[in-house]
């Protein structure tokens, strides 16, 4: 999951973030391929993002992110699609917003913890971009999950909690896959997430403070029941404490990918834990 491969140039951040519209602009560019405009105090748009300085505002971009995807599961429904197809064309739309972005990391991840036998093979497979049995499997999975547990949400409670789901999810995934960063060394001193600098415990326990009230308020505006959303939570962040675990002992460190790997999997479980306390 290298951003340089989306054409984020290496040189240093151009400015420190004096504004949260700003921090936001930073972190829509690094996160999606949106087009999003030069602001006012940018002297370089297209500069590498500076996490330490945007951590705060990466929920909000979440949010924004995960409310294309709910926009077009909304119009699918509308248009009498059925929760299948809706959720189908919701996470296509997310896929393409995103540039496949996290799912790239998933994919690499799974190929690497499951194919190396040593950490410098796995690592050098994380670093190759083709794409392995481990890596297809998880991708397959991981999008077959999503698309079916979105289409339940939708049966079970109503079309607009899913739409309240994909927004208050993709606003709480993307905090709490920062955990790695968070915890672990950078396992490869040229990669992305060393490249982009680390956020401080206090800016990444705003970002997950901003992310639960987005989440939080996104879902019981919706319909989504209160106590489904503590699960989802709390099985994100026992998750994610396990992907810390294994990429630990796999690499003996974080790379990009595996913070979007975590995403991923934070996604998928947030959404099962809602499913779980849901109405039959």
């Amino acid at each position: 999951m290298d951003r340089q491969e989306h054409g984020a140039p290496q040189d240093e951040p151009a400015y420190a973030p004096a504004s949260a519209v700003v921090r936001v602009a930073q972190c829509l560019r690094f996160y999606s391929r949106l087009s999003v405009p030069a602001l006012s105090g940018e002297r370089d748009p297209h500069a590498r993002p500076d996490f330490a300085a945007m951590t705060d505002m990466i929920p909000v971009a979440g949010a924004i992110i995960g409310a294309i995807g709910a926009l077009v599961f909304l119009a699918a429904h509308t248009l009498g699609l059925g929760p299948l197809i809706a959720a189908t064309l919701a996470v296509t739309a997310l896929v393409f917003a995103t540039g496949a972005f996290h799912e790239d990391g998933l994919a690499d991840t799974f190929d690497s913890f499951g194919g190396g036998a040593t950490r410098e093979k796995r690592l050098a497979i994380m670093k190759d971009s083709s794409i392995g049995v481990f890596g297809a499997a998880a991708l397959v999975l991981g999008l077959g999950l999503r698309v079916l547990l979105l289409a339940e949400i939708a049966r079970r409670i109503s079309p607009l909690a899913a739409a309240g789901a994909l927004v208050g999810v993709a606003a709480l995934s993307r905090s709490v896959a920062l955990a790695p960063l968070i915890f672990l060394e950078p396992a490869r001193s040229d990669g992305a997430s060393a490249a982009v600098g680390r956020p401080t415990r206090a800016n990444f326990a705003i970002a997950c403070a901003i992310a639960a009230a987005i989440y939080a308020f996104f879902g019981l505006a919706t319909g989504l029941p209160a106590s489904g959303l503590a699960l989802g939570a709390m099985l994100a962040v026992a998750v994610t404490a396990l992907m810390i675990g294994w990429s630990k002992a796999m690499i003996d460190g974080q790379t990009g990918d595996v913070i979007g790997s975590s995403q991923q999997i934070a996604e998928i479980t947030i959404m099962l834990g809602l499913l779980i306390l849901a109405a039959g």
